[in-house]
This record gives C-alpha cells, sequence and structure tokens, in this order.
C-alpha cells in the first residue's frame, strides 16, 4: 500500500460489493426458506413412500447450501465493510494532513515527502531556504515524535518542522493503510468454499473459523456500530434493532449470532436466523469432535476375585480411556442427542399439517439451552409457553418437543382457524436431582427473572395492534420457577397452566399475576410429586403446612385428568390434553373441570 492507491481507494466502491454479497446472503436465505417451508412441507403434508424421502433428502442439501451460502455471504459482506471503514480512517487522516499542509504552503509529493517553503528570521543576511522532509514513522512512532520536537526548536526555518509533521502524518496514514490491507487480505482470501455442492460438518466449523477471524479483524468496524442496550429491557432491544441500518443487522447477525439470538423483544425471524447458525456450527463442531475420539473399549468389565466372592470391575483399558475422554465424550454424546431432535423437529415442518419451527434460543454449552417454536409467535392469536422441570436439559428436548407438538396440534383445532405458537421454553438450569437438587426453590428464582424477559419479549415482538393470548403451562418443577416469575416480577400471561406441581412458591392463585379465574391445574392418579410438595417442597415458602395448587384451598380450576402418573398429561387423545389446548385456544366454555 503506497500514497497514491491510498489517495484514489475509493471505499464506496468496497461498499457497494459488500451490498451485493448481502443482497446475495438474503436471496439465498430466502431461497433455503422457501426450499424447507414451501418445497420440502409440501411434500410432507402430502407425499410419502421412498420417492418422497428420497427428495426430501435432496431438498434437505439443497437448503444446507443455501443456508451455508447465506452466512458465508453474509461475513464476505461484513468483512468488505470492515475493510472499507479501516482504510476510510486512514484515507481520512491522510486527506486532513495533505489539507492542512497545503494551508501551511507545503506540498506533499508522490512519494510521500513534503516540500515546504523558505521562511524564518535572516541568517547572515538571508531567509532560511525550503526544502523537503520526509516521515519518519508517523505520530504514532516515538521516534518520530522526538525527531518532530528536536527539528521544531532547532531548526532556523519553522516551517521545517511544520512539514516533518505534515510528513509524519502522511506516513502514518500510509502505514495504517498498509496495516488494514495486511490485516484484511487473508481475512477474505479465507471466505470460499469448496469446489462441490455438499456442504459438510467441516464446511460449517470453517464458517465458525470464518467467523472468529472477521470478529478479530473487524473490532474497530463493529465498535463504531450502535451496540446493544447492556441489560436492556426487550422494548430497549427492540428499539436498537429497529434503529439499524440493513447494513449493521448483517454486521450483527454474522458476527455476534449468539448474542443477537439472545436477545428478548427481536422479531422471532431474526432470532431463529442468528440461532440456527450457532446450531449449525455446534451441531458440526461437536460431530467431528466427537469422531475424533477413540471409542470405548469393548471389554469395558471384568471379574476378580474379592475375598470370598467375585467382583464385577471396570478393565484397567476402559479406565483409562474413561480418564482421558469419558467427560468429554459423554458430554458430547448427550448434547449431540439433544440436538438430533432439535434437527429432528425442523425436519417435519408440513407433516400432518406442523407449522415451521423457531429456534428463539440454544446453547449446548452445561446442561444447554433451547427455546424452540412451534409455528411464528409474532404473528399467533394464541401463544403457549411450556416450562419443564426437574431433569430437563438439552439431552431430553425431544420430549418436550413433543409435547408441544400435541398441544399445538390439539389447540389449532380449537382455535377457530385463528394462528397457535406453542413454545418449549428451556430456558434455565433445571435441577437435575429429584433428591439432590429438587426440594431447593433457589433454580426456580435464579431462572424466574429469564423466564419474565422471555413473556416481555413476546409481547413486544408481537405484529400488529389486535395482541395475542398468552399461556404459561409448568410441569413438576416448571411450575415453581413460574410462580417464582409471578413472586418477584411481573407474569405477562393471561393464563397460567400448573401440571403436576409440588409448589409454586405462593399460597392462593390469585399471587400468580393472572386474572382471577384463569389459574388452571391437573394432578393425574399415581403422580405422588404434589404430595412430595404437600410434604414440604422447596417451592412452597409456608412454614406450618405446604399448599400446592391441587389443592381447594389455593383457588385453582381443577382440569380433568384422565392420565396416570407423572409424565402422561400430554398423552395423544387423552382429556389432559384437550383441556390443556383448550385453555390455550381461550374455549374456557369447553374445558372439563373436576
Amino acid at each position: 500500500m503506497d500514497l497514491g492507491t491510498l489517495r484514489t481507494f475509493k471505499p464506496a466502491s468496497f461498499e457497494d460489493a459488500a451490498d451485493g454479497y448481502r443482497a446475495a446472503g438474503e436471496m439465498a436465505g430466502k431461497a433455503k426458506d422457501s426450499v424447507d417451508i414451501r418445497i420440502a412441507s409440501g411434500i410432507r403434508a402430502r407425499l410419502d413412500g421412498e420417492a418422497a424421502t428420497a427428495a426430501l433428502a435432496e431438498l434437505k442439501e439443497l437448503a444446507e447450501n443455501f443456508h451455508y451460502a447465506q452466512t458465508e455471504c453474509a461475513l464476505v459482506s461484513t468483512a468488505l465493510n470492515g475493510f472499507a471503514h479501516d482504510m476510510a480512517a486512514a484515507k481520512r487522516k491522510l486527506e486532513a494532513a495533505e489539507a492542512d499542509a497545503r494551508a501551511a504552503g507545503c506540498t506533499v509529493h508522490p512519494d510521500g515527502s513534503v516540500g515546504y517553503p523558505a521562511g524564518g528570521q535572516e541568517v547572515d543576511g538571508k531567509v532560511p531556504e525550503g526544502g523537503t522532509v520526509r516521515g519518519s514513522g508517523g505520530p504514532t512512532s516515538p521516534l518520530a515524535d522526538a525527531l518532530y520536537r528536536q527539528a521544531a526548536n532547532a531548526h532556523p526555518n519553522p516551517n521545517y518542522g511544520k512539514a516533518l509533521e505534515f510528513a509524519n502524518r502522511v506516513a502514518d496514514a500510509v502505514k495504517e493503510a498498509a496495516d488494514a490491507d495486511a490485516k484484511w487480505a487473508p481475512k477474505l482470501r479465507a471466505l470460499k468454499a469448496d469446489d462441490d455442492l455438499t456442504v459438510s460438518d467441516r464446511d460449517w466449523t470453517d464458517a465458525q473459523s470464518d467467523t472468529s477471524g472477521v470478529h478479530d479483524a473487524g473490532k474497530g468496524y463493529l465498535d463504531s456500530l450502535p451496540h446493544p442496550p447492556k441489560d436492556g429491557s426487550p422494548k430497549d432491544n427492540a428499539a436498537w434493532w429497529d434503529g439499524l441500518t440493513p447494513e449493521e443487522r448483517t454486521a450483527w447477525l454474522s458476527l455476534e449470532p449468539a448474542a443477537v439470538g439472545r436477545l428478548d423483544g427481536l422479531p422471532s425471524a431474526v432470532r431463529d436466523d442468528a440461532n440456527r447458525v450457532v446450531f449449525d456450527e455446534r451441531y458440526a463442531q461437536y460431530r467431528l469432535e466427537l469422531a475424533s475420539i477413540p471409542k470405548p473399549p469393548a471389554n469395558e468389565w471384568t471379574w476378580i476375585v474379592a475375598g470370598r466372592y467375585p467382583a464385577k470391575v471396570h478393565t484397567d483399558e476402559w479406565m483409562e480411556w474413561h480418564r482421558q475422554y469419558g467427560d468429554r465424550y459423554e458430554q458430547l454424546t448427550k448434547s449431540l442427542k439433544g440436538m438430533d431432535r432439535i434437527q429432528q423437529r425442523f425436519d417435519q415442518t408440513g407433516k400432518q399439517g406442523l407449522p415451521e419451527a423457531y429456534l428463539l434460543g440454544f446453547s449446548p454449552d452445561g446442561n444447554g439451552r433451547a427455546i424452540i417454536a412451534n409455528g411464528n409467535p409474532d404473528t399467533a392469536a394464541h401463544q403457549a409457553v411450556y416450562v419443564p422441570g426437574t431433569t430437563a436439559r438439552l439431552e431430553s428436548i425431544g420430549g418436550d418437543i413433543d409435547r408441544m407438538v400435541r398441544v399445538w396440534r390439539t389447540a389449532q383445532d380449537e382455535a377457530d382457524g385463528k394462528a397457535v405458537s406453542t413454545i418449549t421454553w428451556l430456558g434455565y438450569d433445571a435441577p437435575q436431582d429429584i433428591v439432590k437438587d429438587a426440594p431447593f426453590r433457589h433454580y426456580a428464582d435464579d431462572g424466574a427473572p429469564a423466564l419474565n424477559r422471555f413473556l416481555d419479549g413476546l409481547e413486544t415482538s408481537h405484529a400488529g395492534d389486535s395482541g395475542t393470548h398468552r399461556t404459561v403451562i409448568g410441569h413438576s418443577y416448571g411450575t415453581t420457577l413460574v410462580g417464582s416469575a409471578a413472586d418477584h416480577g411481573t407474569l405477562n400471561a393471561d393464563d397460567v397452566i400448573t401440571v403436576g406441581s409440588p409448589g409454586v412458591t405462593v399460597a392462593t392463585a390469585e399471587e400468580l399475576d393472572v386474572p382471577r379465574g384463569h389459574v388452571w391445574n391437573q394432578e393425574a392418579d399415581g403422580d405422588v410429586v404434589p404430595d412430595i410438595g404437600r410434604w414440604g417442597h422447596g417451592g412452597n415458602r409456608w412454614r406450618h403446612y405446604a399448599v400446592v395448587p391441587s389443592d381447594a384451598s389455593f383457588g385453582a380450576n381443577q382440569m380433568a385428568t384422565d392420565t396416570e402418573g407423572h409424565s402422561g398429561y400430554w398423552d395423544e387423545g387423552s382429556e389432559s390434553l384437550v383441556n390443556q389446548a383448550l385453555v390455550v385456544a381461550g374455549r374456557y366454555d369447553k374445558v372439563q373441570l373436576d
């Protein structure tokens, strides 16, 4: 990078190219949605058999190609804008230095040297002559700064010091441009795909690496953009997003998809786009990492004689494998089980009328997070948010997704043609042990603010002026969290359904922050959890006796329940399921009560 190149550099040319890549990415995203939502879902709805299965496999690969192209084009667009931003900053410094030089009567030459005129007091009857100086590293260089001060103080021609300052500023601008060019060139070269039509796990992990590279190089560019409000409310988040330009939205989605996907209040389609990138990249990463770990030894167990009796113990080979790989192997295996089930839900769109899924939250870290909606909550007349209980984690998310699919199908049939969206909300660290963890309410208190923000976000992102009817469904310890959310904040809901509840942290239905008569409860025969609550579950704060929603004194509507045990409330065709769906659809007149 030299002075002439920087002088003629046109940031607008790269910004125009960035706009082109952004447009290409948007087209790829629309093509992906068309394949997924219209074509593939149409086949699932109407066709069956080997031909349909084969066509769906090809369409799934095509949709993934479009999604990968969408992701990479967004990165290219952001990288080009980042490069243009850095180069424009360097060019502004150059132009300011040249303007100041002209104003002082100096001339910046094509090689970066600066000519200065004669000036100063006469010496031996002569005005000190003018000349030419060359920069020595720019104002950011300690050596250049020291030379400038020395020259300004010692040279008889004051224009010499001025010229040297201008020359150093020119040199600094050229160096900044050269550094930007050197920084961005490898990042842009890396943004290319394999020469084939298959998007592999390796391609997605490369995309993850590309994101990291562009993020590092584009820190200055990203810092220059409006940032999301720190600890902002859903309304604050929505206002921030609404105020961004298309270029700025692309930058945030491409460089910080996880951060964007977590922001309550943003449109569901935006959160889904962001979280799908995170999902696909981590899904690929985990599969590759698991494949790289040696499989556990086949001879896991052996027998030894301990005293008079034989004992079954792990082999030395298995113990060594477990010491090196066991924990990570288990984490990856469990996380992938949950990701497989989420992907399975994506692949079911259209089957028996099932609407598109929206991934409103996702993280495989720790026990995992996953928020999956059936249908777009932003356009639904009826929303249901389901909070699972003890042992809920990413690994077991499939069962929770299935429950909300069944609620959606049943509620949609009862909604008089209005759209329904049912949401599985695993947005907290659920207790993982019934004995050691579930008796304590701090899991609920810790997770309650996140549920409140999510519900407020649904209110914020809902389109239109008609509003929506929102039901919160809690199961088991999930009811304790729902109660804590109402106890410590505003529960933005119209109805609450508690299912198999051990206690909700409050003593009466009126304290659950919904209109009187809009708290509903189910307790099945053989479900021991409500009894555990009556014995003093941590979700109840009453010292003299424990109150659960199944008790008459609590004041909930006791819905008829024909299932058995703690997990059967969503059995296909059951009265228990139908009653929940009727509340979700607002058909209170049809709900059967005990």
